[in-house]
């Protein structure tokens, strides 16, 4: 057919084939090298390949469609991964109809797992966790890009909102993530169902997803609705935006901490010593950073902002006070240090008895 006779391309698909494109040439030039991240010298390999995890939805249909024709046109071979949850009653017909839809659109290979779901962090957690390892475990080191949208990002931001979170929740989901990448993070939902609907693709449409049950799906039907009603549209762009924005500057906080953390700390019996005077000749927010820094790189606690409040109270507002128990770690002065040390306390002695640990991540986050 000459291009005086094809038809014209869609706005919505070729809105999200591009969106593809962008990625797909970020992986090539390397940008999937998350900053802040460990990386073992001489683990990186070029990318060749890449995976969609597709559920069948709208989202992950329309981006698999977009992947399997921008991949080839730039070397990579591209496939699929399909997760069965067994949480629905005909979730395998339902993850077999996606598979043979990745097939039919050219992608190769094809995988389809089950997973068992525990319970552990809530049913959505739970899922997520299972779904994530198995993705890993199946892509074995190549990039997968997952089709969380710009309303899934508005979403998370949303619910970070309302959590009382800091920077790092409300910051949402980075486009490049390790080995996870967001290509729609700028496309909005009605894209994708007007892309499928295109290519004549016909997407799974999840029950779940308008099971009022779960807090993510009032917030899309009810608390987004409401807010563009009230502030006029554009609600869920200014919460992606104000999400770009904190991971801006989170990048640039994360390498202030890396040039510094270093000649601030030394190591102790147990854990690591932090100097008191270079805490206290630091503004609030740098400050403050570096004592999560070293409770989640040390130990592998994501403290509150309680905690780390209280914490930074033994530079602040040192009058002696004695040590404060944190979940796993033990901090106290002594004299110019403060002393992190791994513990078997489990009770925070800070104003709130009822502190936990905050979670790293939205266990609300959507499936691609």
């Amino acid at each position: 057919m000459t291009d005086a006779l094809r038809p014209p391309l869609h706005p919505a698909v070729a809105e999200v084939r591009l969106a593809v494109r962008g990625a797909l040439q970020g992986l090539l030039a390397g940008e999937h090298i998350v900053r802040g991240h460990h990386h073992d010298e001489g683990d990186e390999r070029p990318v060749t390949a890449v995976h969609v995890a597709l559920s069948g939805g709208p989202d992950s249909l329309a981006l698999a469609a977009a992947v399997a024709f921008e991949a080839p046109k730039l070397g990579l071979t591209a496939g699929a991964i399909v997760v069965d949850h067994a949480l629905q009653s005909g979730s395998e017909a339902v993850a077999e109809r996606a598979a043979e839809q990745a097939r039919v659109l050219g992608l190769d290979p094809v995988s389809v797992v089950r997973v068992e779901v525990g319970s552990e962090g809530g049913p959505e957690a739970a899922a997520r966790d299972a779904r994530y390892a198995a993705i890993a475990a199946l892509a074995a080191g190549d990039p997968v890009l997952l089709g969380h949208t710009l309303d899934d990002q508005a979403e998370t931001v949303l619910l970070g909102l309302g959590r009382g979170s800091g920077g790092r929740s409300l910051s949402g989901m980075a486009p490049f993530s390790g080995g996870l990448v967001r290509p729609l993070l700028g496309v909005r939902r009605a894209t994708t169902h007007a892309a499928c609907a295109a290519e004549q693709l016909e997407p799974w449409i999840d029950p779940h997803n308008a099971d009022p049950a779960y807090l993510r799906v009032r917030v899309r039907e009810e608390a987004l609705p409401l807010l563009e009603d009230v502030l006029g549209p554009g609600v869920a762009e200014a919460l992606a935006r104000t999400a770009e924005q904190l991971r801006e500057d989170e990048r640039a906080f994360a390498g202030m901490i890396d040039e510094i953390i270093e000649d601030v700390c030394e190591p102790s019996e147990a854990g690591i010593a932090v100097s008191s005077r270079a805490l206290a000749a630091n503004p609030p927010a740098l400050r403050q950073r570096i004592i999560r820094h070293v409770l989640v790189s040390e130990f592998g606690l994501s403290a509150s902002r309680s905690q780390t409040l209280e914490v930074a109270r033994l530079v602040t507002d040192w009058r002696g006070q004695g040590p404060i128990d944190l979940p796993g770690v033990r901090v106290r002065r002594e004299g110019l240090l403060v002393r992190f040390a791994a513990s078997t306390t489990a009770t925070a002695t800070a104003p709130d008895a009822s502190l936990q640990p905050s979670p790293g991540t939205d266990p609300t986050s959507p499936t691609p």
